[in-house]
């Protein structure tokens, strides 16, 4: 089994406490799936939509993350797949994905030090 990072992009911020109640129980019972087929290695944080960017050789401090909303990461989850392409398949139950989200899907480089 290989590591890969799933990072969450885009949240909906117009949506009612129901809805936002309606898509909490749906990642909670997403990731308990992918929990119980054995594919959680750890699963993350959400992620605060403030932040800092720290950028070039000057060190320069940016209000961020990103302008659009669309491009936050929102959070992330490291999981275990058989390849890449079952990791796609695994991320394309993400509850996100029915808000005009997104799921990034990164390996992880295993760096021997």
């Amino acid at each position: 089994m290989s590591e890969f990072t799933f990072l969450f992009r885009g949240r909906d911020t117009s949506a009612s406490p129901e809805q936002m109640q309606k898509t909490t129980e749906k990642w909670v019972a997403w990731f308990k799936e992918l929990g119980a087929k054995g594919h959680i290695k750890d699963p993350g944080h959400p992620l605060e939509a403030t932040g800092k960017v720290v950028k070039g050789k000057d060190k320069v401090v940016n209000d961020g993350p990103y302008a659009e909303a669309k491009d936050i990461v929102g959070g992330y989850t490291l999981i275990e797949a058989r390849d890449l392409d079952q990791a796609v398949e695994i991320s394309k139950g993400c509850p996100i994905l029915e808000v005009g989200g997104s799921v990034e899907v990164r390996p992880i480089q295993i760096l021997n030090m």
